[in-house]
């Protein structure tokens, strides 16, 4: 049975704390680095141990925990949110004499598999032609411009998946999904989405077979040229290997989503004569519904923006929470994140920590915001809340990750304690200046629990602290705070 922080165990009232950091402290002293951290007692609300708990720094992905904690306080663990297609115009003997219009509730999750669904679906409605338009619309959130220098910067090229824009219709996290299958041995590999149709972009370059005693190298970026998006290649494949999988970002996700369900379409044997397009205007009254399916419950949402760090899963969820609030759209992300903020100071007040006429700083909810700012008593306050709501505790709880079965390796090295006692969040970054943080909780050898939190952020003149020292040290500290307690 989990327990509950104690009645009265106000946080902010505890007794003084010893420093306890000391691996924290010294790699401050050593590196010139800036540090936050705390770790507390959720059982007597007695803070076991500081170092610079008000200083806020940068969190990176650690921000996903107030992202999480405020999206379920916004909807049950169950929600889903629903992709639509309507048809406008009339239907005569299965022509459309109008477009399909896409619209989503703004579903993070919408996959090639779920866009096939739609398709299908839109095939079983009857329809065989549609005279008019793909129609992707912004609603609910309207036309997003970018917030955040990778995101800026990917739209003209991008070789990952991360940085992908944001949309209220998107497909694969807002990526193209393509599979890389070898052929012959000095032939070009095949290039198909991972939708088992053709890429609906241009392709430009190769990839190129090789015998087996070769290894395999390639490349693969999205690139935006004058007349769309496109994907350049080059490099080799193994000829004996089962292929790649390569996400890369779209430069506007809507639109690739629409691209990528007309194809869908077009292999089902129905027949679109305008093009794609994206429009801001309101769905109108009276279409035709055709098509629609649910994406993934919040649930299963907070565990891969936790366990697995999903960014546009955490910004799309931003938004979302933003257009329930208002009828208005909300543009920004910046605006949009500005309740996770206000969660920040109520978790604060009632841990009974002073208020200080300073405001923590969150311009999204994934943390790929540099500018976010929070503190380790902004975040073990917001702990000890979440640890407080029994209803949906144990989905946020199950989101983090436990060590000894962390999917990324540097995790999983520490003692029996760390591997199994502890669960946390991490975030890092690289630019403008290294990140490395986690929060989370400790299991107590009585079975009692501590909410701690500790980010370190490079500083000048020295801006990079190598993310295996702050990890290193953090485990060093938290290990022994698991020996005494």
């Amino acid at each position: 049975m989990l327990a509950v922080l104690c009645a009265g165990a106000v946080i902010g009232a505890a007794a003084p704390a010893h420093a306890g950091w000391d691996a924290l402290a010294a790699l401050k002293a050593r590196r010139g680095a800036h540090v936050t951290a705390a770790a507390v007692d959720l059982d007597t609300g007695q803070t076991l141990q500081t170092l610079d708990a008000q200083t806020r720094l940068s969190p990176a992905s650690v921000s996903k925990l107030v992202l999480a904690a405020a999206a379920l306080e916004t909807w049950p663990i169950d929600k889903t949110f629903v992709t639509r297609v309507v048809g406008t115009g009339r239907l005569d003997e299965g022509d459309l004499q109008g477009d399909l219009v896409v619209y989503s509730e703004g579903d993070a999750t919408l996959d090639h598999a779920a866009l096939w669904v739609l398709a299908a679906q839109i095939k079983q409605s009857g329809i065989r032609s549609v005279a008019g338009d793909l129609v992707v619309s912004t609603a609910p959130f309207g036309r997003l411009g970018c917030e955040t220098r990778d995101r800026c910067e990917a739209l003209a090229r991008s070789h990952t998946a991360y940085d992908a824009p944001l949309a209220a219709v998107g497909v694969d996290y807002g990526t193209w999904c393509v599979d890389v299958k070898p052929t012959q041995p000095g032939a070009a590999a095949r290039i198909q989405s991972c939708a088992a149709v053709d890429v609906p972009i241009p392709l430009t370059g190769a990839i190129q077979t090789r015998e087996v005693r070769r290894g395999t190298w390639l490349w693969l970026d999205r690139v935006k040229r004058s007349d769309g998006e496109a994907l350049v290649m080059g490099g080799d494949i193994r000829a004996d290997g089962a292929g790649a999988r390569l996400y890369r970002s779209m430069a506007d996700p809507a639109l690739g989503a629409g691209l990528l369900l007309r194809q869908m379409l077009g292999e089902l044997g129905v027949t679109l004569t305008g093009g794609v397009r994206i429009d801001d205007d309101a769905i109108p009254r009276g279409a035709r519904p055709l098509a629609a399916i649910e994406g993934r419950p919040l649930r299963a949402q907070i565990t891969d923006l936790l366990r697995y760090s999903n960014n546009y899963i955490a910004d799309v969820l931003t938004l979302a929470m933003a257009a329930e609030r208002t009828p208005e759209p909300v543009t920004t992300l910046a605006r949009a994140s500005e309740p996770l903020a206000e969660l920040v100071l109520r978790a604060r007040r009632q841990a009974g920590y002073a208020d200080d006429g300073t405001r923590p700083r969150l311009l999204s909810g994934s943390g790929l915001t540099p500018e976010n700012r929070l503190s380790a008593q902004d975040l073990v306050a917001l702990l000890a809340y979440e640890y407080r709501q029994t209803q949906t505790f144990p989905v946020f709880y199950g989101g983090l990750v436990v060590p000894g079965q962390a999917p990324n390796a540097y995790l999983r090295a520490g003692s029996a304690a760390w591997k199994t006692r502890v669960a946390l969040k991490t975030g890092t970054l690289s630019e403008p200046r290294t990140v490395f943080g986690m929060a989370g909780y400790l299991r107590k050898q009585n079975g009692g629990w501590i909410a701690f939190a500790a980010l370190v952020n490079g500083a000048t003149p020295r801006q990079a602290v190598p993310l295996h020292e702050s990890l290193d040290a953090i485990r060093k500290d938290i290990e022994a705070l698991l020996a005494r307690h």
